[in-house]
This record gives structure tokens, C-alpha cells and sequence, in this order.
């Protein structure tokens, strides 16, 4: 079996500062977890920016630029840039960094959905700023866009314009479909970075039969043109993650998809997340993936052709 790569989403766009005073918002602190986590072994790291003042999502490239020449002076890790953005952006906002940056990587949701993160507001009794209670609740009315057009014309700008390859988040059976329908249209090409994600309300439910029917899908419509990848959110973070290790996969994890490291014990850091599954999988005889070696498995185009 290959070695497992594990990526680790630093910060998101879902949590809020009031969440959790571990989360990393400003570019000096995104830069020291980002560092930290591929120290404790992390090959891939996947960003978002954030306003350093407020918290608040932001697709500015200028924030961007203040963390990711530091990631790339102090670490081999490739950098994953989200094109996902933060919810309500454009996909003209959620293009404008990784346009400027040329990452190897970029994440890409394949399909519009349902994104509701609504009920964490409930959970929030004292507000750190004004924008993170409307942020929340606005959701239980809010669809997250990217159709096929959409799609194609990322990929075009970022993959055929960049060389820069994907991280194809699929949250549901139907994206692992839409994926395919773009491999058979020769908009994407292998090795595909499947990332299959659960516990979304809107997309498939953290069910363990859910994994295995994923990795089912995945394997009947991609066969050997893939190299899957697994992340679940909040308290099925690391389950899963063990479990897709078991099957043959590879994990994410990060403060972007759980802000616990244990049962009602917030995680302090993403390299704490990134130590314990490390720890879990070298536990079952697994062998953890080096950047270099997640270049190789992916056809990465490598760290000195990126422009930051």
C-alpha cells in the first residue's frame, strides 16, 4: 500500500473566533500553524485567509501574500489555496488569490448545494464580533454555487492556465458523478485528488456505510485514475479519517473541519490534530507520506514554479 498523505485545512471559512480562541485568523498566526502542522506531519496544507481585525473571511489576495511566502520559507509542504472562498463570495473573489499566488494545488467543490451551518449559532452564547451570528444563521437560506460551467472555467483558468492540479471536494455521491462526467469531457485528467467529505448538513451524513459506498462509487467510476482522500467534520473527524486510513485512503484534518482534538476538549492547535492521526495511523503499521512524495502520487508541478 502507498503512504498516506495527510493534508490539514488551517483555518476555513465555516468556524468563527467565537468559536474557539485557538483558531487562527490573523496572516502571522495562519503562517505559525500552517508551519507547525507540516512539522508534525502535514504534506499538504489547505487555506483560507481571514481579516485580521475581525475574523471575518476574506478572498483578498493582499491577505493571502502576508502568510504564504512565509509557509514556503519554512516548509517543503505543498500549499492548497481553497477556491471555495467563504460563503457569499463570487467566483471571481474566490479566483482572485489563487490567480495571483499559482499554487500547485487548489480545493474545488464539485457542485452546487445546500450549506447550512446555521445550527452552530445556537451553540454561541457571547458574540466576538457583529458579523459571526448573521454569517451563521444566513446559511439555512443559502446555496453554495459552482456548476458545471463553473467548474470548467476553474479549471481552465487554474489547472490549463497554472498548471495547477486539485483537490476535487466532493460532498456528496452525485459530485463523485459530476467529477466523472468532467474526466469523460477531458476538463479534468488523472491522478484525481478525490476528497470525499461528511457530516455537512447538506451533503452525505458521517454514516460509516456512507465511507464505504463513496469509496465504492469512486473506485467503479475512476478505478486506478484516483488517490482518494477522506475528512469528516466535528466529532467524526477522527474516526473517519482512522477508518479511511484502514481502507486504503488518505485524511485531512484541521481546524477547519473540527475544532476538537476529544470528546468536549477543543483542540489547541492544527498540529495537535495533525500529531494524533499521525500517531493513530503509524499505530496500525501505516507509513505517513512526505511532501515530496504527495508531489510524486498527485503529478504535482512542484514548489518553485508557484509565484509567492
Amino acid at each position: 500500500m502507498s503512504k498516506v498523505i495527510i493534508s490539514c485545512a488551517v483555518t476555513g471559512a465555516i468556524h468563527t473566533p467565537s468559536m474557539s480562541p485557538h483558531l487562527p485568523i490573523t496572516p502571522e498566526d495562519i503562517a505559525a500553524h500552517s508551519i507547525a502542522a507540516a512539522e508534525a506531519g502535514a504534506a499538504i496544507l489547505h487555506l483560507h485567509a481571514r481579516d485580521p481585525e475581525t475574523g471575518e473571511p476574506t478572498p483578498d489576495p493582499a491577505v493571502f501574500m502576508r502568510f504564504l511566502p512565509i509557509i514556503k520559507q519554512n516548509t517543503d509542504a505543498v500549499v492548497n489555496i481553497t477556491t471555495g472562498g467563504g460563503l457569499g463570495m463570487t467566483v471571481e473573489e474566490r479566483l482572485a488569490a489563487p490567480l495571483q499566488a499559482s499554487p500547485e494545488m487548489c480545493s474545488l467543490n464539485m457542485g452546487s448545494m445546500n450549506f447550512n451551518i446555521s445550527p452552530a449559532a445556537a451553540r454561541i452564547s457571547e458574540w466576538k464580533h457583529g458579523w459571526e451570528k448573521e454569517y451563521l444563521t444566513r446559511t439555512e437560506d443559502f446555496i453554495f454555487r459552482n456548476t458545471f460551467k463553473d467548474i470548467a472555467r476553474i479549471v481552465g483558468l487554474m489547472g490549463h492556465g497554472h498548471g495547477t492540479r486539485f483537490e476535487f471536494e466532493c460532498y456528496d455521491i452525485g459530485h463523485l458523478y459530476n467529477l466523472a462526467h468532467m474526466l469523460d469531457r477531458k476538463v479534468v485528467e488523472p491522478p484525481l485528488f478525490v476528497q470525499s467529505i461528511f457530516g455537512i448538513l447538506g451533503g452525505i451524513g458521517a454514516d460509516p456505510r456512507n465511507l464505504l459506498f463513496m469509496r465504492e462509487t469512486a473506485d467503479r467510476l475512476f478505478g486506478r485514475d484516483y488517490v482518494w482522500s477522506v475528512l469528516a467534520a466535528g466529532r467524526h473527524q477522527m474516526a473517519f479519517t482512522t477508518m479511511a486510513g484502514i481502507l486504503g485512503g488518505n485524511v485531512r484534518v484541521g481546524l477547519e473541519d473540527s475544532l476538537y482534538i476529544g470528546k468536549g476538549r477543543l483542540a489547541t492547535s492544527n498540529a495537535e490534530q495533525v500529531a494524533k492521526i499521525r500517531r493513530i495511523l503509524e499505530d496500525l503499521s501505516f507509513e505517513i507520506a512526505t511532501p515530496a512524495e504527495a508531489r510524486a502520487m498527485l503529478a504535482l508541478k512542484g514548489g518553485d514554479r508557484v509565484k509567492f
